[in-house]
This record gives structure tokens, C-alpha cells and sequence, in this order.
């Protein structure tokens, strides 16, 4: 059977799967359940110094619907606890759970962050997450230099305590690349790439934002291919590991993920929408693809994508392909036509075929609902 055990910030965990910051690890029963169906390590819910965010408004929650995907939209907040009473947590954590306990702290001062870390490592925290970006934090709404702030706070941090201090990165940067690089030299144990987006709805009728009616968070299955993109570019060139954060929502996605070159990976929408049983499905799906694949260990497959990612001046750009329509299958509803651009479709007898004109852009092949279309070389019958 595939081991499925990888080190991440200098910790060792039994699967890549953590479960992020959220409402989900806000409790030690809740950690438990985690632990139970499979995680390799949690990540509590976060500490705000600022008090108000211990509060959070309700209802907080909404799916927003896209036409083939949606949006967790949500104001979760921190959590509820004072840091006594969040140290006392971890304490309790650690007495039951044997998975790692990373603790999760949002600081806007210099002391908090002082104080706050060394009373996580007191508690027995297996390491400590800094949550600079969330999304409707004060380091993202009060328009502070998030990645200033960040790279000094892990200095910070790192002189204060001995256990790992992971960063949690914000994907709203003009350079994310960079980004990282700078915390991988100011002593980060491992990066999390990335925390969700800031955001914003608004109900048309009441002409108002919905929910508690500011910014929140925003995150679902869209926002994989960004992560994907900066991993793969960074993980070649940092020192620490990185935990993959956004899109991830079931097995098929860790992977990709691990490809990219993330030693671990953090699910929380998919657990929030499915219950923690998912985690057992994504492990399972995980050893599957090992043995399919005939992979031993994580880093077998780890980072395995990175060097086959092409640069502008390498990719093909012959147009080798044009659409073929089978007119067995084609129902004649008409959408390759309404779709192409290049006046390449055209009636034939009830029904559809592709012309001289033909690109071979692939776009009527992606949205026929028959997969009557398909693309093949120049010449094909």
C-alpha cells in the first residue's frame, strides 16, 4: 500500500490532507473529528487581537451560484476564545489529538504577536500559522502593506519561539512569486499558499451588500488554477514547503496540487459542504492514484509537473487542429454555430459541419452537449 505520510514545515504527517482555519476547527471536538476521518495534521480556528472579531454576525454563510460552478461566500471571523482561554484550547487539543496542532493567530501589533506565539509554544502548539491575510482581517481591510507586514512578522515570530511559523499568504499581490521568496528568506518553516479572497455581493433589489452588508471572504472550486499557477512557479526555487489552500475539493485536486509541487494541502470549503467524511474519500482516492500510478511515497509524484510547464516562447503555435462534427451524434441544436467566430460552422442537411475556416480553437468541442465534436489534425477525415 502507497505511503501517504509527508513533511511539511518540519513536521511529519501521516497524510497531506489538513483541515484549514475555519469554524470547523474551532472546537477540540471538532479537531477529533478530524483527526478521526483521516487529516494529517488541523490548523485552529484563528486568534484575532482584535477583539470585535471574536464576535461573529449570523447568519454568515451564502452559496453563490455560477452557471457551472459557485462561490462559498462567508464572514466567519475569528475565534471566540480571549488568548487564555484559546492557549487552554490548545492544551486540551494536544492531550487528545496525535496529529499535528497548528495554531492560527491574527496580531496587529508587535507585543500581541510576541505574546500570542509564545503562549501557542507554551500550550504545546506544533506550530504557529500567521493569518495576516484573512480577508475581512484588519491587515487587508485597513489597507496596511499585507506583504510588509508579513515578512517582518516572521522575523518576529521566528526570534520569539522555537516551533515552525508558517505564513498564510494572500492571493491578492501583484507578485505572489516574489512574495514568497521574500518569507522563504525571512525564516519561514513553510508557506501556505493562499488564504481566500476579499469580496463582495449585493442584492439588486434592497441595492445593498448581502449578509452583514460589508466584505467578506470568498473562495470555492474556481480558485484551484491560481494556486496551481504560483506553486508550480515557486516551489522549484523555496527552501521551506508550501500547503496548497484554495479550490481543493476532492481527491483529484490534492493531486493536482502535488504535482505542483505542495508537500501538504488544506481543504476547508469541502469539509464545510460535505462533512468530515471527505477527508476519508480524499485519502482514498490519494492511494488509488498511487497504486495506479505506481507511486511509493509522495515525493515520487511531488513537483513532478513542474518542469513540463512550457514558457511563451515554447509553445506550439501551429494550428494543427480543426473540428470534425460526427453527424451521428450531432442533435442540430445549434450552439457550435452560435458560438464560433470564425463563421467555420455552417447548415448541412439538417445538420452541422465545419468548414475551411476552422481555427481549431476547440471551443465548439468543449461546449457541444452531444460531444459530437471532436478536434483532430489537418487532413483527418
Amino acid at each position: 500500500m502507497p505511503n501517504l505520510s509527508t513533511t511539511y514545515a518540519k513536521l511529519n504527517l501521516r497524510t497531506p490532507v489538513i483541515v484549514a482555519s475555519a469554524g470547523i476547527t474551532g472546537t477540540v471536538e471538532r479537531l477529533q473529528r478530524c483527526e478521526e476521518n483521516g487529516a494529517g495534521a488541523v490548523v485552529t480556528k484563528s486568534l484575532f487581537q482584535k477583539e470585535i472579531c471574536r464576535i461573529a454576525p449570523t447568519p454568515r454563510f451564502k452559496i453563490v451560484k455560477h452557471e457551472n460552478t459557485f462561490t462559498l461566500y462567508s464572514y466567519e471571523q475569528a475565534s471566540e476564545f480571549n488568548p487564555q482561554e484559546y492557549a487552554e484550547f490548545i492544551f486540551k487539543a494536544k492531550q487528545k489529538l496525535s496529529i499535528p496542532v497548528i495554531a492560527s493567530i491574527n496580531c496587529y501589533t508587535d507585543d500581541a504577536w510576541l505574546e500570542y506565539s509564545k503562549l501557542m509554544e507554551q500550550a504545546g502548539a506544533d506550530a504557529i500559522e500567521l493569518n495576516l491575510s484573512c480577508p475581512h482581517g484588519v491587515h487587508i481591510m485597513s489597507g496596511m502593506d499585507v506583504i510588509e507586514e508579513m515578512v517582518n512578522t516572521t522575523k518576529l515570530v521566528k526570534s520569539n519561539v522555537k516551533i515552525p511559523v508558517i505564513p498564510k499568504m494572500t492571493p491578492q499581490s501583484t507578485n505572489p512569486g516574489s512574495d514568497a521568496l521574500r518569507l522563504d528568506s525571512a525564516g519561514a518553516d513553510g508557506l501556505v499558499m493562499f488564504n481566500r479572497f476579499t469580496g463582495l455581493d449585493i442584492d439588486i433589489e434592497k441595492e445593498a451588500p448581502i449578509l452583514h452588508g460589508g466584505y467578506a471572504g470568498h473562495g470555492g472550486p474556481w480558485a484551484i488554477m491560481y494556486g496551481l499557477r504560483w506553486i508550480s512557479a515557486v516551489s522549484p526555487k523555496v527552501k521551506c514547503s508550501i500547503s496548497a489552500s484554495g479550490g481543493a475539493m476532492n481527491g483529484e485536486d490534492v493531486v493536482k496540487y502535488i504535482l505542483a509541487g505542495a508537500s501538504a494541502v488544506q481543504v476547508c470549503t469541502t469539509v464545510i459542504l460535505n462533512g468530515y467524511g471527505v477527508i476519508k474519500k480524499i485519502n482514498k482516492y490519494l492511494e488509488e492514484y498511487m497504486e495506479r500510478k505506481g507511486y511509493n511515497t509522495i515525493d515520487d509524484f511531488k513537483g513532478k509537473v513542474c518542469s513540463r510547464i512550457l514558457d511563451m516562447d515554447s509553445v506550439d503555435r501551429t494550428h494543427w487542429a480543426v473540428a470534425r462534427i460526427d453527424k451521428e451524434k450531432c442533435t442540430s441544436c445549434g450552439k457550435c454555430f452560435t458560438v464560433c467566430i470564425y463563421d467555420a460552422i455552417e447548415k448541412d442537411d439538417g445538420k452541422f459541419k465545419v468548414n475551411q475556416n476552422c481555427d481549431g480553437c476547440g471551443l465548439c468541442a468543449e461546449l457541444c452537449p452531444a460531444k459530437a465534436i471532436l478536434m483532430v489534425r489537418r487532413g483527418e477525415v
